[in-house]
């Protein structure tokens, strides 16, 4: 009897410290989820603003008054990064939800 109840006080402790780990497990990628995206928010305000003045809306007022624009050199490469940025940070946001809920 005695080694049953053992086994059984074994088996709650270790329980109890599994459900302990598994919650600042979780914690702790809940919290480098949020440094991520965090990171890429002020990574994608940076690339959005590195962009070329003049082309989109701003055409309408005064900007560039072409209808089609070829983007070439280091604008095509930013407005692909830019692409990629926002990809990543919805899929991260999305996985913040998930996790939360």
């Amino acid at each position: 009897m005695h080694s049953s109840k053992h086994t059984l006080v074994s088996r709650r402790v270790c329980y109890t410290t599994f459900i302990s780990s598994e919650r600042i497990s979780i914690h702790m990628l809940h919290s480098v989820i949020t440094i991520i995206q965090l990171i890429l928010a002020a990574f994608l305000i940076l690339i959005v603003l590195l962009q070329q003045r003049g082309s989109g809306l701003g055409a309408g007022f005064g900007g560039n008054s072409a209808v089609y624009n070829t983007k070439r050199g280091i604008d095509k490469v930013l407005f692909q990064i830019t692409i990629i940025t926002s990809i990543f940070f919805f899929a991260i946001s999305l996985l913040r939800v998930v996790l939360a809920a």
